[in-house]
């Protein structure tokens, strides 16, 4: 009886936790219903009510009725459809549930219709990335027409479209219908093409203004690069009609596009511009909603970046003197006056939006304490409307009575609300957001469906036939992704020739039915991609197909194909026949592939061996390099050499399954073509020729310039020497054209037949100066110039004492070729083509070694190539720079970047290592830092060269690590013709700046002559040295100990002189502190 009576309690228990948990469970749902119902009405009240009827657009501020603000409606959008995804979780939500789905689809489908009124500009834009070309981000909140003109606004804001395709590929795959025909999957392809370059548009920014300056002038923005990145992240592979799409509804994105994207983004970070150090538009980029890093040491040193030097106690300013909304702001005046931004120093306006931002930041990364504590803050600054609604302000702005306290005690006064009437619906969005995560209504995964907060690897695999972002990422060191090489033999001989070396290669026929293309072919099959003549879209731009494209094999109308990289390409320009050249860049290659490769599947390289391979000298080298491949390893990077057939298994296919619904036909592409021969013995190799290496003298024949046509036909006709004949074909072009007959042919004819003869004999010379005449430029040079730039330096073109054309933002190459042909060649020709051997190089190795640039903010490259002059008559070498093979060329720069590490082992010489420093313009870490604090203590500015850098208003304009002032600080040295003698003046700066930062009491009362200080340094050393004269150039060949000395002594020496003490002057040596 006992027994029954306890198995009647255990039971009975077990029905009470089931009736609990169950009656938990209701009244949980009931409490989830109830609270979902506040932000309903929330929603209602607050955004929806100002939503446009008609376009579906939301404004800035809920008082206007006319203009719609994209951004502002992409954010309202996403709260929105947050509120929508909560609402799924219940059964019955009484149809809100589908009122809010719907009312985010009428937004994004309301500013995908105000876009494709404007599909022309996208058309121009792919073309020249410029403020006249952008799609607008404002529009009419009713008529869905364009309200501000392009001198009137500044439309060119990438974050904008990047952030609409992150939120149209969250709500898609969150299974709403957002895009409903062909025509509108065509137009977000080209939306796509329009963000792929902004790792080199300089845009506007997030707060529409471009630089900090307010000046009219856009910058490269990190946040505008970051947001593009993680859109592009986010659209690859995706089907814009959701699981019920075709494969015509797919969205395909560059790789390499987005590589250049992410690598550019992580550079800059965590800078935001090259006048901005700091700025609060990076918190969505690293953070929700674009997750535009993973690497976590840079998303920390961005966020405690911000953190550090834009929070206040009303809010994060968006960055330092910024002067918007500032009571002393005037509102009639669209750009401030020079020198202006300095007086909103300390005043900045502060935006609690930023608050809400790292509340959701930290929902995301699991930071209870920084979300509470950003709550707290938050609740601070929250006003209540009539509805009984909390409202955030827009902005907290130092009221004008206490602008003067503010300025000098920062943090000491009380802000006041933003005067304007009506909701900032920006932050009310995202308030909505962030109290339905924090509330736990709403879940990351559900806001986040894509799960962009994860690292690549970390998401969810994507089924489906189309690359997606997967992979390990490999910092710093090689992972265990692998490699895959073909290798294609152009003809059976070379099969049967490399076989004997133990290489195993295939032949086209080989591999078949797969077929090998050059990627030039592959451009022309995406060119058809995003093609609607109905839009007047031309699908994807001419651009060519980078390392990582050319690493996936591609299944295109039935065909799988593989393509070749573009180093393999047979160019105009005379790279390609450097043989050494061509190792090297196939062990970059690899490595490129290696570190940067983030799709699923194993990337696949093709290597293309030719016949003409064989003739180079370097072939042994070539031989070598292929036999560490057979062994598995390139400088630590894994790799296999398989045959194709075996490798696809394992490789990345992608599908171009748009090439099977065209409505055109398209042309037949032609695939690369094996080489017959009736005999195939590898024998047969031995009768091609060798390259015959040819020694002339390069001697110059100025004195033609002179002489009648046809003194110099006869030349012509009597002289061998290639390089001379060069040479007068030039003095001809130069008057008569490239259409002037001699004999049988043009000029222009002659020239080519020359060029491909002297780089039949590698006569590098000669190959440069035909080059250059034929007005060729290096292919795709635009990335290596825009490398340079995104890593905060500079870049000028032209021949020494002649004017320099400054590189300052990227550049089209038709412009860049102009500038090359403008600039250099009418004062040299060779170095037109030289230069930009320099200009690609230099852009390579700032990518890969970026420590080797470090000091060097302007690469001149006119002084670079004076450097590699230099160098080479120290070492004792005879054959001039221009007759050194690219490859050598290459090494030449390499050697003279790392001029730290050899110099002493190398015994250089003070003036030797003087001039070459001199000539890359390279200066001590901290230098602009140190001539800022001299110009803080010189009121009359520093004179060098007759030129002078003003105290004022220098030092109210600018701040002191602004890279500005460090352009300013440039110029200044950069009118210095010697280069030994602007290195000794960067030595004496340094020491005028030590000297004056260990005697705070002494500042200079005249304009600081550096000129006058060397010529009183020389004196003193030729005068304690016995020497004739005082002759500057004995200082430039003495060493840096003894040379500081007598630098730091003409210092003190005018410091007592002609400076000020505040104090009483003692014993001298007790006053300055120099060692």
């Amino acid at each position: 009886m006992l027994g029954n009576k306890r198995i009647a309690r255990e039971v009975s228990s077990i029905d009470d936790k089931i009736n609990i948990e169950q009656f938990l469970k209701v009244s949980n749902y009931e409490e989830t219903v109830r609270q979902l119902d506040i932000y309903y009405g929330m929603v209602k009240r607050q955004l929806l009510r100002f939503q446009s009827p008609i376009t579906g657009l939301f404004p800035v501020h809920s008082t206007d009725t006319d203009v719609g603000s994209v951004r502002e409606s992409v954010y309202c959008a996403a709260a929105v459809w947050g509120l929508y995804q909560a609402y799924r979780r219940i059964d019955d939500d009484r149809g809100k549930s589908y009122e809010l789905g719907q009312s985010a689809v009428k937004c994004m489908r309301g500013i995908l219709q105000c876009w494709i009124k404007q599909t022309a500009r996208i058309e121009l834009f792919k073309k020249n990335q410029c403020n006249a070309h952008s799609l607008h981000v404002k529009f009419h909140l009713t008529k869905g027409d364009q309200v501000f003109s392009d001198d009137e606004y500044h439309h060119l804001q990438i974050d904008v479209i990047s952030v609409y395709l992150i939120f149209l590929v969250q709500m898609i795959t969150s299974g709403l219908q957002i895009i409903y025909t062909q025509d509108e999957v065509a137009f977000i392809q080209n939306l796509v093409y329009y963000v792929e370059r902004a790792y080199r548009t300089p845009d506007y920014g997030m707060w529409e203004r471009g630089s900090k300056y307010n000046d009219g002038t856009s910058e490269i923005h990190a946040s505008s690069i970051g947001m593009a990145k993680s859109a592009l992240e986010a659209i690859n592979g995706c089907n814009l009609f959701g699981e019920k799409g075709a494969s015509w509804s797919v969205v395909y994105v560059d790789i390499d596009a987005h590589n250049r994207n992410r690598s550019i983004f992580e550079t800059m970070l965590p800078r935001e511009s090259s006048s901005k150090e700091v700025d609060a538009a990076l918190l969505p980029t690293i953070s929700f909603p674009a997750f535009g890093s993973h690497e976590e040491t840079l998303y920390g040193q961005t966020k405690n970046n911000i953190i550090k030097k834009l929070k206040g106690d009303y809010g994060f300013k968006r960055y330092s003197r910024d002067g918007f909304k500032t009571v002393i702001e005037d509102p009639e005046r669209r750009y401030y006056k020079i020198g202006e931004i300095k007086d909103f120093e300390n005043i900045e306006c502060e935006w609690p939006l930023f608050y809400i931002f790292m509340i959701i930041d930290g929902v995301f990364k699991s930071l209870p304490d920084q979300i509470e504590e950003y709550q707290e803050l938050l609740k601070a600054r929250m006003l209540v409307d009539q509805y009984g609604d909390p409202v955030i302000p827009m902005y907290y702005y130092v009221p004008e009575d206490y602008i003067e306290q503010e300025r000098a005690e920062p943090h000491s006064i009380s802000r006041r609300p933003a005067q304007e009437a009506g909701l900032y619906l920006w932050n009310q969005a995202m308030f909505v957001l962030a109290q339905l995560l924090t509330a736990g209504l709403l879940h990351i995964n559900e806001l986040d469906p894509i799960r962009r907060y994860l690292p690549s690897y970390n998401r969810p695999k994507k089924g489906g036939r189309y690359s997606a972002f997967q992979a390990k990422p490999s910092v710093g060191t090689a992972t265990d992704l692998v490699v895959q090489i073909v290798l294609i033999a152009e003809s059976m001989r070379l099969q049967a020739m490399m076989a004997t070396y133990g290489i195993q290669t295939q032949t086209p026929h080989e591999v078949e039915p797969v077929q090998i293309w050059s990627s030039t072919q592959l451009v022309q099959v995406y060119q058809n991609l995003g093609v609607n003549y109905k839009l007047g879209l031309h699908g994807r731009p001419g651009r060519p197909i980078g390392s990582l494209g050319t690493s996936k094999v591609y299944r295109v109308c039935g065909m799988t194909v593989l393509c070749y990289p573009l180093i393999f390409e047979v160019s105009e320009f005379y790279l390609y026949r450097d043989m050494a050249l061509l190792i090297d860049d196939i062990k970059t290659e690899l490595q490129f592939v290696g570190r940067y490769w983030r799709l699923s599947g194993r990337p696949t390289v093709c290597l293309l061996i030719r016949e003409e391979h064989m003739r180079d000298p370097q072939f042994k080298a070539m031989l070598d390099l292929l036999a560490m491949l057979k062994k598995g390893h390139c400088d630590g990077v894994k790799v296999r050499i398989g045959r194709l057939q075996n490798l696809i298994s394992s490789s990345c296919v992608e599908h171009l399954d748009f090439m099977n619904v065209l409505d055109f036909p398209y042309h037949k592409f032609t695939q690369f073509k094996q080489l017959e021969h009736e005999y195939i013995g590898y024998q047969s190799l031995t009768d091609v020729p060798k390259i015959v290496h040819i020694q002339e003298e390069l001697k110059s024949y100025e004195s033609f310039q002179n002489k009648p046509n046809h003194e110099i036909l006869d030349e012509i006709k009597i002289i061998e020497n290639i390089y001379a004949r060069c040479q007068l074909y030039g003095i001809l072009l130069k008057r008569e054209g490239s259409n002037y007959k001699i004999g049988s042919a043009t000029i222009g004819e002659h020239l080519h037949q020359l060029y491909h003869q002297a780089g039949c004999m590698r006569h590098w010379a000669a190959v440069r100066y035909t080059s250059s005449l034929l007005h060729h430029t290096v292919d795709s040079i635009s990335p290596f110039i825009t490398a340079v730039l995104v890593h905060g330096k500079q870049l000028t073109v032209g021949v020494i004492g002649q004017k320099e054309t400054v590189f300052d933002k990227p550049m089209t190459p038709a412009e860049i070729e102009i500038v090359v042909y403008d600039t250099i060649q009418p004062y040299d020709v060779i170095q037109a083509v030289l230069q930009q051997e320099v200009i690609l190089y230099c852009g390579r190795l700032i990518s890969t070694n970026p420590e080797m640039f470090r000091g060097i903010l302007k690469i001149r490259v006119g002084w670079v190539v004076e450097a590699l002059r230099l160098y080479l008559k120290f070492s004792g070498s005879s054959k001039q720079i221009e007759d050194h093979s690219p490859y050598e060329v290459r090494q030449l720069i390499d050697k003279v970047l790392s001029i730290k590490e050899w110099a002493a082992k190398e015994k250089l010489t003070a003036l030797h290592r003087r001039q070459l420093e001199g000539c890359l313009c390279r200066v001590p870490s901290s230098f602009y830092n140190q001539v800022w604090d001299v110009m803080m203590r010189t009121p009359q500015g520093i004179k060098v060269m007759g030129n002078v850098i003003p105290q004022q208003p220098t030092l109210s304009n600018m701040t002191r690590s602004e890279i500005t002032f460090a352009l300013i600080v440039e110029q200044m040295l950069n009118h210095i013709q010697l280069p030994e003698y602007r290195q000794l003046i960067v030595e004496l700066l340094s020491i005028v700046a030590t000297i004056l930062a260990r005697n705070p009491e002494l500042s200079f009362n005249h304009p600081l002559d550096l000129e006058q200080l060397i010529k009183d340094a020389a004196y003193m050393y030729s005068k304690d040295n016995n020497l004739e004269g005082s002759k500057v150039s004995y200082l430039f060949e003495t060493s840096n100990v003894q040379c500081t000395g007598y630098l730091a002594r003409a210092i003190v020496n005018n410091l007592l002189k002609e400076g000020q003490l505040t104090k009483d002057i003692g014993d001298e040596a007790e006053v300055c502190n120099i060692s």
